[in-house]
């Protein structure tokens, strides 16, 4: 049994617990912000791992000592012991594969909340309208999530009740490891309200799901900044208000830019505006710091044409099919009404077998 602890590790993970509270306290002391916040979530994933070794531990340990007291068992204790043994390997077993899961490799945005923008892409004024049923539909499944909050950061009306454009923030728990698989473009097919004559259209809008940046995570020179007022407006350029509340910010090294017009204050706009430019800063950081990320961004958004869908949803016979993993389900409204889980859900599953299998083929390598 004892061979089967090896893979714990338990004495190099403590060892580096120690080692990351260590330079935690050097953090502190030096005012290093982003070295604090970088080494506190490491050092709390890190503290989970340890706990399920732990358990996995204590369970094969009840097992072996199940085993003994078997051996020198007969009757009905003899039954009741085996009971034991097979109830405390299963334990052990399901502890060893949460254990295995824990140490695949991590997603760094994992403890991080995000920012989403919708925007309406190919079909027009009918994307447009699509933009903002995704929009709802993300709403009421943030609001279906215990602990989560959402957040409207900006929007674009367009002339028909649509959105041309949407940004939003979700907070809490596990929201990045729900809605990053979210990004790509969301193809409709259904009459618009723009269709006299009752045609079925496929139109389509891009869904971008940021990490939300911390202000330690990107330093901005203002200096590379560009920053205009301007007076809110409605759709059709209808003006909202009478003072220039709205603010575009350029960033100059990048090309970014970024608009925020829904508050009436200035500096709140400005201020919604650099915590969505700085998220998408920290997204071109990690692109360039990995390749597999690279491609990110551009595989949410691509073109937004419908043959570049990551899911497309079927009015007519009330269909959603995810392609990535080949699921379709025929309950339409249900999904739009926020019912998202069992996509989500199906998306993770799929991402954890294709780490496990890449893990077990290096470790056979």
């Amino acid at each position: 049994m004892a061979a089967s602890l090896d893979f714990l590790g338990l004495e190099s993970l403590e060892a580096e617990r120690a080692e990351l509270e260590r330079r935690l306290g050097e953090g502190i002391a030096g005012g290093d912000r982003a070295l604090f916040a970088d080494l506190g979530r490491r050092l709390a994933r890190l503290g989970e791992i340890i706990d399920v070794a732990h358990a996995v531990q204590s369970a094969y340990g009840d097992a072996e000592a199940a085993r003994e007291l078997l051996d020198a068992s007969d009757g009905d204790e003899a039954e009741e012991v085996a009971t034991m043994l097979a109830t405390a390997s299963q334990r052990a077993a399901e502890l060893e594969e949460q254990l295995k899961l824990l140490l695949l490799p991590t997603d760094p945005n994992d403890a991080r909340d995000v920012i989403v923008e919708i925007q309406g892409a190919e079909g027009g004024e009918e994307a447009n309208i699509w933009a903002r049923d995704l929009f709802e539909m993300y709403r009421a499944y943030v609001s279906a999530h215990s602990g989560w909050a959402f957040e409207l950061l900006g929007s674009q009306d367009s002339d028909m009740g649509g959105f041309t454009n949407v940004t939003f923030a979700v907070r809490g728990p596990g929201v990045w490891r729900a809605l990053k698989f979210e990004g790509g473009p969301h193809r409709v097919q259904r009459v618009p309200v723009t269709e006299s004559q009752g045609r079925v259209h496929t139109s389509s809008a891009t869904v971008s799901v940021l990490p939300e940046a911390e202000d330690v995570d990107v330093e901005i020179d203002l200096s590379d900044l560009v920053i205009d007022t301007f007076r809110s407006s409605g759709p059709g350029g209808q003006s909202v208000n009478t003072t220039d509340s709205a603010v575009r910010i350029t960033h100059t090294p990048t090309g970014l830019v970024v608009s925020m017009q829904d508050e009436k204050s200035q500096i709140q706009n400005r201020a919604k505006a650099m915590r969505v430019l700085r998220s998408r800063l920290l997204q071109l950081q990690q692109e360039a710091q990995a390749a597999d990320q690279a491609a990110h961004k551009r595989d949410q958004v691509k073109g937004g044409g419908r043959s570049e869908k990551i899911r497309t949803y079927n009015y007519k016979e009330s269909r959603v099919t995810d392609h990535r993993i080949g699921l379709t389900m025929y309950k339409l409204d249900r999904v739009l009404a926020g019912e998202l889980d069992e996509f989500i859900e199906a998306l993770q599953l799929s991402e954890r077998e294709e780490l496990l299998a890449a893990s077990t083929g290096g470790a056979g390598a």
